[in-house]
């Protein structure tokens, strides 16, 4: 089977971003995972044990000196490595601020096509077929690249697996980054952060409150709720708007666009702006007192009723199942 190559982020404590099983399942789909991940000097080998658990049948090591101390460059030059060691016919990205940095320099670097935000993949014959949400989810389309090696950010929690794991074969190469032509860090300042719920575009459960929330205070609600099921925390723009949670937190065409295998929408009427961004979730629950409310036009399950009623038996039921 052909390569296809998967950038792995890492965070700076040096353990994998978790888009990365998301990554090599897109890969998977298309040919020969190669997990492709930048790290300082003698620091790959767990790494690549673990992305072998993954699905990883290769991995791709570039050690770097500057990882840390230049703002993406060592990845682009880990990719360009990999793409000339390695002749792949596909190289996917996270449709992270990182990933698209790296997607779009490197389409220039080695002639590519450039695909961004992708929530599929599929091969047809030798060609790459890419499947796109457009238009505030009011279309899905397809594209593909017509000369030049596609380079495909994905959609976090679009694609899944599972991916068999592997004892994946290692390669390691040395990168060198030219500072003169790169944005270097001089200093990185940790921010303390209290909460302990995932991060809003890569959580795999969300639940969502919306303007039927009613005040800040009782949005509480779906803090309650999201704490039951260890999910992240989003909102509509009317909510944040309203004043009700930060922006941060807003779920939407003009805010996060999240792909989670559960997303619970509670209050949310469910206008295409706030569809938009969460559409592709794999299931859908929207509690709202309205029966005509739009988001029940795409929920796999709806209650009508008042969220102040529902929504506390819901957490009581999983509570007491916990327990059990």
């Amino acid at each position: 089977m052909s390569n296809i190559l998967a950038l792995i982020e890492v965070t700076s404590t040096g353990s994998l971003v978790n888009t990365a099983p998301g990554l090599l399942a897109a890969a998977a789909k298309l040919g020969t995972p190669v997990a492709v991940v930048t790290v300082a000097p003698g620091t790959g080998t767990a790494l690549a044990e673990e992305l072998g658990t993954l699905g990883a049948s290769q991995v791709f090591v570039a050690e770097c000196e500057q990882v840390g101390a230049v703002l993406g460059s060592p990845q682009l030059e880990a990719l360009v490595a990999a793409t000339t060691a390695l002749t792949p016919v596909a190289i996917v990205v996270a449709n992270s601020a990182d990933g698209r940095d790296a997607a779009a320099r490197l389409a220039v670097r080695i002639h590519g096509g450039l695909a961004v935000d992708a929530v599929d993949l599929r091969l047809d014959a030798d060609r790459v077929v890419v499947t796109h949400s457009i238009f505030g989810g009011a279309y899905v389309v397809e594209s593909v690249v017509e000369g030049g090696i596609p380079i495909v950010t994905v959609r976090s929690g679009a694609i899944q697996g599972p991916v068999a794991a592997t004892t994946p074969t290692v390669t390691t190469e040395t990168v060198t980054v030219d500072e003169s032509m790169s944005s270097v860090i001089d200093a990185v300042h940790e921010v303390a952060t209290s909460s302990t719920r995932p991060e809003l575009r890569e959580a795999t459960t969300v639940v969502s409150g919306g303007r039927g929330l009613g005040s800040k205070e009782s949005f509480e609600l779906v803090d309650r709720l999201a704490d039951a099921l260890g999910a992240a925390v989003g909102a509509s723009r009317a909510a944040v708007d309203a004043g009700y949670v930060p922006q941060s937190l807003q779920v939407g065409q003009t805010g996060s666009t999240v792909s989670p295998q559960l997303y619970i929408a509670l209050g949310i009427s469910g206008a295409i702006q706030h569809r938009a961004g969460m559409q592709t979730a794999k299931t859908i629950v929207a509690i709202n007192k309205d029966p005509d409310a739009p988001i029940f036009e795409i929920a796999d399950y709806g209650i009508v009723g008042d969220v102040f009623t529902v929504v506390p038996q819901l957490i009581d039921a999983i509570q007491n199942r916990a327990k059990q």
